[in-house]
């Protein structure tokens, strides 16, 4: 097998006439953003940062509108079915987004040794892995136990029969949602996010035309309701796929498909996409089953159907404000971290994620005022009127306020550990912050009194609490300096 690990690119040891270096050095500067391994932290930071933080926001519009237009045409037991739904189905896109995050630190560590071949295996390879899980593993196995799913989240009958067909649709259709953000990912880890915002913003206006004509039904086309929103996502995201796939062959990007090489399975680069990305996987698994467990608990309380609207929309949704500017952070910190790694500057790496942390935490204060003093208008963009949704969805949010300051520099320093190779680490934080406490709190409380919302908001305030302590101590130890990056 060959030893692909990086290290500083090593000089020739025959001497090249003086026009090699220069040509050399001209095409790399033009491959690759040098700035993020030379310029200023700040804007190297804010350079990757707010692209993928405006493509969050506005790729999250879409799940927004989608609710929206369910709230009012279907009503809360559809938005209840939309984020059941979601909640499974975000368990699956973790495990195989596990893969970008394997192959966004293989990305990271060559683009900032400046090696384009590697990195460009890594990319393919990384393309036909999550296609292969995609269409072989998840669409079968998605369709026939989403029932089965559904129950373990106590959907209730109605919420059942609304959100059973749009998650057999997402599961079924969903390579070209996984292929989005493979490519996405790929891109950020080699230094450019501005690619990735236009391919959001135009996956996003063309899923919101598509959800607006699938869900209310337009000519020929009949309303479909909550599947609609799943028809018009799954055709929208496959649509970008295969726009997407003629760019990477062309190599007009920062990323592409290497040419000549081979076009089958290497399975020395899929073997290392799995070792630094399966801990991530298991990560995102054990966060999203946290998630559905927690959405058990809040379905066995005495109002327990409002408050799983409640949830969808003040957590899934309106929380999402919040994540969505802190995960473009965690990529940021993560691609900075791992670009300076690999150009053997570990103290550049280690400002960086500072400087990121810094970002979230004025971004996740703005927002977190916003929960505090309107929650009930904001709750009401979503067609939310019933008094009780209003009066426990209002509570959550104001939990949330403080929640916020805490998961956005979780999340930015979880993105430092990722980027640098550390990827054990944010599991094991994961299975202490978002199952066992926020969890054994719930289930305490339960079985020694009467669980309340209140008391199932203020467990995930704890599991914050914990995951942003234990994230920031881990990354702070420093023993990321010393991992290795290879494929063998």
């Amino acid at each position: 097998m060959t030893d692909v690990s990086v290290s500083a690119p090593a000089k020739s040891a025959t001497a090249p006439s003086p026009v090699a270096p220069a040509l050399t050095a001209t095409a790399e500067r033009r491959r690759y953003d040098r700035s993020i391994i030379e310029g200023p932290l700040r804007s190297a930071v804010w350079k990757i940062a707010w692209p993928t933080m405006l493509t969050n926001i506005i790729g999250g519009m879409q799940g927004i509108v989608d609710h929206i237009l369910v709230g009012h045409l279907v009503g809360y037991k559809g938005n209840a079915a939309i984020g059941d739904a979601w909640q499974i189905f975000l368990i699956v896109i973790a495990f195989i987004s596990s893969l970008f995050i394997g192959m966004g630190v293989l990305v990271a560590r060559f683009a900032g040794a400046g090696d384009e071949e590697k990195v460009d295996r890594v990319v393919y390879q990384a393309f036909l892995t999550a296609v292969g899980i995609s269409l072989l593993v998840m669409a079968p196995i998605g369709w026939f136990a989403s029932p089965v799913l559904l129950d373990l989240v106590n959907a209730a009958p109605q919420v059942k029969a609304e959100a059973l067909p749009f998650l057999r649709i997402m599961f079924v259709a969903s390579v070209g949602m996984m292929v989005f953000f493979m490519l996405g990912g790929a891109l950020r880890a080699a230094g450019d996010a501005r690619t990735p915002m236009i391919l959001g913003i135009a996956l996003t206006i063309l899923n919101l035309v598509l959800n607006i004509v699938f869900i209310r039904g337009l000519g020929p086309i009949p309303a479909l309701g909550t599947k609609g929103a799943a028809v018009g996502t799954c055709i929208a995201s496959g649509s970008l796929m295969i726009y997407s796939l003629w760019k990477l062959w062309g190599g007009t990007w920062v990323v592409k498909f290497p040419r000549g090489e081979g076009y089958g399975p290497d399975w020395s680069i899929i073997r290392a996409l799995f070792r630094f990305g399966l801990p991530s996987g298991i990560q995102g698994i054990a966060m999203n089953v946290g998630g559905t467990l927690m959405l058990a608990f809040i379905g066995s309380v005495a109002q327990g159907r409002a408050a799983q609207a409640a949830f969808a929309i003040g957590y899934s949704q309106l929380f999402s404000l919040i994540t969505w500017t802190s995960v473009g952070l965690m990529g940021a910190a993560a691609a900075v971290a791992g670009q300076n790694l690999g150009a053997a500057q570990p103290e550049r790496a280690e400002a960086a994620v500072h400087v990121a942390a810094r970002y979230g935490i004025g971004g996740a204060v703005f927002i977190g005022l916003f929960f505090l003093l309107i929650p009930r208008q904001l709750l009401g963009v979503f067609g939310m009127s019933d008094p009780a949704v209003l009066e426990i969805g209002a509570q959550l949010l104001r939990v949330l306020s403080v929640s916020g300051l805490f998961i956005t520099i979780a999340l930015t320093y979880t993105g430092g550990l990722q980027g640098t190779g550390d990827t054990k680490s944010p599991l094991y934080i994961s299975i202490v912050s978002q199952i066992v406490v926020p969890l054994g709190i719930c289930a305490v409380i339960k079985e020694t009194g009467t669980l309340q919302p209140l008391h199932i908001w203020i467990a995930i305030l704890v599991g914050h609490v914990t995951r942003c302590t234990l994230s920031v101590v881990r990354f702070n130890q420093g023993k990321w300096r010393n991992i290795a990056v290879d494929m063998r």
